[in-house]
C-alpha cells in the first residue's frame, strides 16, 4: 500500500469511527436520563464502550494526520488488545452458550427449557438472588406475560401459539404440572400437580408472581441470553475482520510516517 493511501485510508476511518463513538455516547447519556433501571443497568458499559472507541479513534486520526509514528504505534498497541478482546470473549460466549437446548412437549408448538442443562456459568449467575432480584423486576416490567391475553384472546388460538423461551418459562407453569389452562392468562390450580416439580407450586395467576420464581423462567431467561449472545458472537467474528485490515492498514500508514520522519 502506497505512503499516501494508506494513512488517507487510515485517517478517514478513524474519522468516521470517532462520529460513531460520539453517536454510542450520545446514546448512553439519553439511556442514563430514562427512568427505567433496565435500560439504567446498560448505561455503564454503552458509554465505556463509546469513550474507548473515541480514544483509540481520535489517536489513530491524529497519529494519521500528522503521521506520527510514535502515535500510529500507540494506536496499534490500542487496537491489537481490543482485537485480543474480541477474540478471548468471542470463544468464552461459544463455551458458555455450547449447552441447552429446549424440550419438545406433545401437543405444544414451543418447547420448554430446564435450567440444569445450561453451563455453570449460566447456573451461577441465575441463582444469585442479586441478579435474578433486578432480572425479575425488568421481567415484570416488559409485561411479557400480561400482553398473551391480548394476543391470545380464545383458549384455541393460546394452544396454538410460539411461545417465546420467556413467555413459556415465566407467564405459564411447566406443563408438567397438569394445570389446565383457562386461558392464556388463567390456569385452573385447584388441581393437584401431578409433578413434584417444585416450579408447580411457585406458580400463580398474579400478575407480579407468574413463574417468575420459578426455574423454568430462569431456563428461558437462559435460552434467550444464550440466542442474543450468539448473535453478538458472530457479530463480533464480523468486527474482528474488519478490525484486522483496519490494523494491517495502520500497519502499513506507521511504517510510512516512520519512512517520512526519517527522510527529515
Amino acid at each position: 500500500m502506497g505512503v499516501g493511501t494508506s494513512t488517507f485510508v487510515t485517517r478517514w476511518i478513524n474519522f468516521l469511527t470517532m462520529v460513531l463513538a460520539m453517536v454510542v455516547i450520545v446514546f448512553g447519556v439519553w439511556m442514563s436520563t430514562r427512568h427505567d433501571a433496565c435500560r439504567k443497568s446498560l448505561t455503564i458499559p454503552v458509554l465505556s464502550i463509546g469513550a474507548v472507541i473515541f480514544l483509540i479513534s481520535i489517536v489513530g486520526f491524529f497519529g494519521a494526520m500528522k503521521r506520527s509514528s510514535i502515535l500510529l504505534w500507540l494506536y496499534l498497541i490500542m487496537l491489537f488488545f481490543i482485537l485480543v478482546g474480541i477474540l478471548v470473549f468471542t470463544v468464552l460466549v461459544f463455551i458458555v452458550t455450547n449447552n441447552g437446548s429446549g424440550h419438545s412437549v406433545t401437543g405444544l408448538r414451543y418447547k420448554e427449557y430446564h435450567l440444569q442443562d445450561y453451563s455453570s456459568w449460566f447456573l451461577k449467575e441465575l441463582n444469585s438472588s442479586h441478579n435474578w432480584k433486578r432480572l425479575r423486576v425488568c421481567l415484570v416490567k416488559t409485561e411479557n406475560c400480561n400482553n398473551l391475553s391480548k394476543k391470545y384472546k380464545t383458549l384455541k388460538q393460546y394452544k396454538l401459539a410460539k411461545l417465546s423461551p420467556i413467555e413459556s418459562g415465566c407467564c405459564r407453569p411447566p406443563s408438567e404440572c397438569g394445570y389446565p389452562a383457562v386461558n392464556a392468562s388463567y390456569y385452573d390450580l385447584s388441581f393437584h400437580p401431578v409433578s413434584p416439580n417444585h416450579d408447580c407450586k411457585r406458580y400463580k395467576n398474579s400478575r407480579a408472581v407468574k413463574c417468575y420464581d420459578c426455574d423454568s423462567c430462569k431456563a428461558g431467561v437462559a435460552q434467550y441470553m444464550k440466542t442474543e449472545w450468539r448473535v453478538v458472537a458472530i457479530f463480533n467474528v464480523v468486527l474482528f475482520a474488519v478490525l484486522s485490515i483496519i490494523y494491517f492498514v495502520g500497519c502499513c500508514a506507521r511504517r510510512s510516517a516512520a519512512r517520512s520522519q526519517a527522510k527529515h
